[in-house]
């Protein structure tokens, strides 16, 4: 049986309206599916693993420990998720080693300490950046007869402790001056804190420190305490030619006469420098090695008002980081920002 026009007219008209309505469907699926991908970008990964990461810094009242402190801060509103765990240590070959054994996945260490690690998974190390500089700096009550390292001999002297960049560049010194680190002084390993009481009680003689400028557990001494610092230049050009190990990592530098001043003497000290760089591993996620290295960048001034020292991080100097290569998350955050 044939339909009618009108039946065939009313089908038309209702095939049309259920194609409408699809498209009309269609069009809201498509609108809500572009939607539901902008709030995922938006409010999804932030393209690093959320969670808590580990962070190796040193002794307490160094400037390690208060760098971190801050970069801390700031991680925590320039990377939302991200809670990095402060780890105090000995210093830069214990935060290697915590690096490279997993318990910490960035850390800062000597360039010098880098060279001479050799421990397990030492070709898994890799750089972040390089902060600013650590200059060795020897400590003696102000009418102390020490002039130079050498009159050291048969004291009791602090070291730093046996895994710290202090304690590295300390012996290699001490050599350097025609000393036996083991015998020809008491040595005490102490980090900068204990080393300052100790000092200030009477029980050490002197003390070798190895940190930014100023390091705020000496400036606290010298405010109550009479000290005065020791001369190392004499000893810089043999450190930098018989221990770079492998790297060129000592320089010839100057404590400027204001950095400490309530402590003498009045003019400049010189003494050697060494860089400290901010290192982790290669396996550590890209994306957080990334957003880390621009927090370093980005925080500098903020840091830098508190520990003068990270003043000096700069990003035209920050990839320089011999002996250790880059890690990608670095090199991909200093390609973004090359002008």
């Amino acid at each position: 049986m044939t339909a009618s026009p009108t039946a065939r007219l009313g089908a038309a008209a209702r095939a049309a309206a259920r194609s409408r309505l699809w498209r009309v469907v269609l069009a809201l699926v498509l609108v809500l599916a572009a939607l539901g991908g902008w709030w995922l970008s938006a409010t999804g990964s932030p393209g690093y693993p959320r969670g808590e990461t580990g962070f190796a810094t040193g002794v307490q009242r160094g400037v390690y420990d208060r760098y971190g402190q801050l970069l801390q801060e700031h991680v925590a509103g320039a990377m939302p998720g991200v809670r990095l765990r402060l780890d105090n240590s000995q210093g830069s070959l214990d935060n290697l080693e915590r690096v490279t054994s997993g318990r910490d996945d960035f850390a800062i260490a000597t360039a010098d300490s880098v060279a001479k690690y050799s421990g397990p998974g030492k070709d898994r190390l890799r750089a972040i950046a390089r902060l600013y500089d650590d200059y060795l700096q020897l400590v003696v009550p102000a009418d102390s007869p020490v002039q130079r390292t050498a009159d050291l001999k048969g004291l009791r002297v602090g070291v730093g402790q046996s895994l710290s960049g202090v304690n590295l560049v300390t012996r290699r010194l001490l050599a350097a001056a025609a000393l036996d680190p083991d015998k020809d002084i008491r040595p005490s390993m102490l980090g900068v804190g204990d080393a300052a009481d100790q000092l200030q009680a009477g029980k050490l003689d002197a003390f070798f420190w190895s940190g930014g400028l100023p390091t705020s557990a000496l400036t606290d001494l010298s405010e109550h305490f009479r000290i005065k610092f020791v001369p190392l230049g004499d000893l810089a050009e043999i450190v930098h030619q018989v221990e770079g190990g492998g790297t060129d990592a000592y320089r010839a530098a100057t404590i400027p006469s204001n950095t400490y001043p309530k402590a003498g003497p009045t003019e400049p000290v010189a003494t050697v420098a060494v860089p400290n760089l901010l290192v982790t591993r290669d396996d550590v996620d890209t994306g957080l090695v990334q957003g880390m290295t621009r927090a370093v960048i980005d925080s500098r001034d903020r840091i830098g008002s508190q520990v003068h020292a990270a003043q000096l991080v700069d990003l035209r100097t920050a990839v320089y980081t011999d002996p250790l290569p880059l890690h990608e998350g670095a090199r991909r955050y200093y390609r973004s920002v090359k002008p």
